[in-house]
């Protein structure tokens, strides 16, 4: 039976009919390609939904196969590729090289959003034919939206792009209008963490999660990341010494028991016995309580971490009038400028490559006042 008139079915390859028997209206999709009818029931918005759906992937299959074609129309006769093409590609190479160990997996995602913003812009766009004032628009809007960090990364996740691009020979040598652009600025505008606004935060978490204290006495006692730290295990330590290798740089380091954060006097085998509670747990740093998100002697993640450095931050009455409150990664700054006046290695315990990036997390950005010696 043909399908009712007082329906306006304008979507195309969707129809309606009625069935004899029940009087019910039944709703159907025509492929366009196998030209088979699907059933898809009585709900009409439903109905309506999967069509569309259905519409919308079947064009962008097309459409990649018709880019497809183009680009190898393109090779053999000489011409270049379009981004979206080259960036498939691009993005591979990164999949091999991740598998490798070249490159991390944080490095990996952090690629994600630039190239998306790229491919909305450029997409169709020959790769060759991308230029500067291209690139040097796409940062500008970053900028307008005070995104500097994140136009930072946009430029230099494209130098790569195109740094490959020249390696696979679909530009030419040299070519690379990102490396051109002029580095966008971003002043750090968080406020650093002094010793005294510390202890302040260490006494407001009292009472709260004890995971919070402990997060925060590791942090300072051995200066390593909030990752680095949420990973740590009872069987990292052996030989009076805890183990680490980091997961942004993988520098294996060997922290002694016996280092001692002379500003809270404290050691960290002092905190690893802390640590070691009555919970079973092969975490140094576990949940104490079973709750509807964690499970108790289960391993803390980065984002509660972080939060709950915030919450006791928040609630401590702290004021940072000068930037943003600091985050539970200024610790490392701290950390570092602690052990500095102490005398030891910071560029080693930071597991630094060079004492340049030590040298920035020693800068205070002025927070205290630098005292003349007479």
């Amino acid at each position: 039976m043909a399908r009712p008139r007082k329906y306006n079915v304008d979507i195309p390859g969707l129809s309606c009919f009625t069935d004899a028997r029940t009087k019910k209206v039944y709703w159907r999709y025509k492929h366009p390609v196998t030209g088979k009818f699907h059933g898809l029931g009585t709900d009409e918005k439903s109905a309506r939904e999967i069509a569309i759906e259905a519409n919308s992937r079947l064009a962008e299959r097309q459409m990649k196969q018709l880019i497809k074609a183009r680009d190898e129309i393109s090779r053999h006769s000489g011409k270049s590729i379009t981004v979206q093409t080259w960036i498939g590609r691009y993005m591979k190479i990164q999949e091999e090289r991740l598998q490798c160990g070249e490159i991390k997996m944080n490095t990996y995602r952090q690629k994600g959003a630039p190239l998306k913003s790229f491919l909305e812009h450029y997409g169709m766009k020959p790769v060759d034919e991308v230029n500067v004032r291209d690139i040097a628009d796409l940062l500008d809007e970053y900028r307008q939206r005070e995104q500097h960090r994140m136009a930072q990364i946009v430029r230099m996740v494209l130098i790569d792009v195109y740094k490959e691009a020249q390696h696979a020979g679909e530009v030419p040598p040299g070519y690379n209008p990102a490396q051109a652009t002029k580095q966008p600025r971003n002043k750090v505008q968080r406020e650093r963490l002094n010793i005294e606004e510390w202890k302040v935060i260490f006494e407001t978490a009292n009472g709260m999660p004890r995971y919070i204290q402990n997060t925060m006495l590791i942090a300072l006692v051995t200066g390593q990341r909030l990752g680095d730290i949420a990973r740590m295990k009872f069987s990292d330590i052996w030989d009076g010494y805890l183990h680490i290798e980091q997961s942004k740089t993988g520098t294996k380091l060997a922290i002694p028991l016996s280092l001692k954060c002379e500003a809270i006097d404290t050691t960290l085998e002092q905190v690893i016995v802390r640590c070691r509670d009555k919970i079973l747990s092969p975490h140094i740093i576990h949940h104490h309580h079973t709750t509807s998100q964690a499970k108790r002697g289960g391993a803390v993640s980065e984002k509660t971490i972080t939060s709950g450095f915030s919450n006791a931050r928040d609630k401590s009455g702290l004021q940072w009038k000068n930037g943003t409150p600091p985050t539970f990664h200024e610790q490392r700054s701290l950390a570092e400028r602690l052990y500095r006046d102490q005398g030891i290695n910071t560029q080693h315990l930071l597991g630094h490559k060079n004492q340049a990036q030590t040298d920035k997390y020693h800068d205070d950005r002025g927070k205290n006042w630098l005292v003349v010696a007479v």
